[in-house]
Formats: structure tokens, C-alpha cells, sequence
């Protein structure tokens, strides 16, 4: 399957993090998510009840990411593919890639992440 969907470079604010840094000051998260999802049947019918809508996609993710603060991404991540994979029958595969740009550690970088793909079962 090669169809997608995908919300790119979502920014979030939030307190997540292993050092007390990240609890205390917070920082911007960003989120890609790509969907596998058959469109073929949104292309030919036109209507968004065919597809995932991506609107209530970011909501979902949104309340993951401003909610209760965790520890690690890879929990965050978890969570945001969980509840895309359960509330989307459509949906074959979520990829979530979550970024800091800033974390509280020293070097030179765009940022560090993580990456996880989880198919629907």
C-alpha cells in the first residue's frame, strides 16, 4: 500500500522529558505522523467519510502532547500511534517521528528524536 496521509511539523509545548530541565521549563515538540490508508475509495467518492481527517488526527495527537508529562518520547509516540491505530479501522500503519529541537544537553544539532511504525492490528 503507497497511499498516505501525513501531518508534518506539528509544534507542541510541552513538559516532558527525563531531566527536571524539561519538567520545569518546558520546550517545543515536533510531530510528524504518516498514515497508511487506502484512499482509493475518498478518490473516487469525494467525501471525508471514505478517508481519516486529518483535522481530528491533530487533535488527537495535540492532546497527547500538551497533556500529562511523561518521561520519554518513546512513550509519547506510543501512546499517539495507539490511539490513531484504535480509533481508525482505515488506517493499516501510523508512523510518528517526535523531535526536541532543544533538549538540555550540550552539542551542536537540529534536534533528537525518535521514530516508531506500528501497524493496526
Amino acid at each position: 500500500m503507497s497511499d498516505k496521509i501525513f501531518l508534518n511539523g506539528m509544534r507542541f509545548y510541552g513538559y516532558h522529558g527525563a531531566l527536571p530541565a524539561e519538567n520545569e521549563i518546558g520546550q517545543v515538540f515536533i510531530v510528524d505522523v504518516t498514515l497508511a490508508v487506502d484512499l482509493a475509495e475518498a478518490g473516487e467518492s469525494d467525501r471525508v467519510e471514505d478517508t481519516v481527517h486529518y483535522g481530528e488526527v491533530f487533535e488527537h495527537v495535540k492532546a497527547i502532547m500538551e497533556g500529562e508529562p511523561v518521561n520519554l518520547l518513546e512513550h509519547l509516540a506510543e501512546r499517539i500511534a495507539k490511539r490513531i491505530n484504535s480509533h481508525y479501522n482505515r488506517v493499516l500503519e501510523t508512523k510518528v517521528k517526535i523531535t526536541k529541537e532543544n533538549p538540555p544537553i550540550p552539542g551542536h544539532y537540529d534536534g533528537v528524536g525518535i521514530e516508531i511504525t506500528r501497524v493496526n492490528q
